[in-house]
């Protein structure tokens, strides 16, 4: 490809980084396999989500997650996740 390297996909690494954990006890969190940046945003009972860390052996993520670069990119406007469209107003 160019010579450009590509970085190894390891679909062994999971990853989690906790959102917010609502009053009911539902924590809101992301998930990724093998490339912490592409996630499946989930919600779940702390029981179950506690479970689900250990059973998939997850990577805790720490801090809010890394806003991307370039804001005026082509697909900026897609850059969004659905806690932040219950939260704010999109143009």
């Amino acid at each position: 490809m160019g010579g450009r390297a590509v970085a190894e996909f390891d679909i062994t690494r999971k990853f989690v980084r906790v959102m917010r954990t609502l009053p009911n006890g539902l924590v809101e969190f992301e998930f990724a396999v093998g490339d912490p940046d592409v996630v499946a945003e989930l919600v779940m009972p702390r029981a179950a989500f506690e479970e689900f860390c250990q059973a998939n052996r997850v990577e805790l993520l720490s801090g809010d997650k890394p806003q991307p670069a370039d804001t005026e990119a082509a697909d900026a406007d897609f850059n969004w996740n659905l806690h932040q469209a219950t939260h704010q107003r999109f143009r």
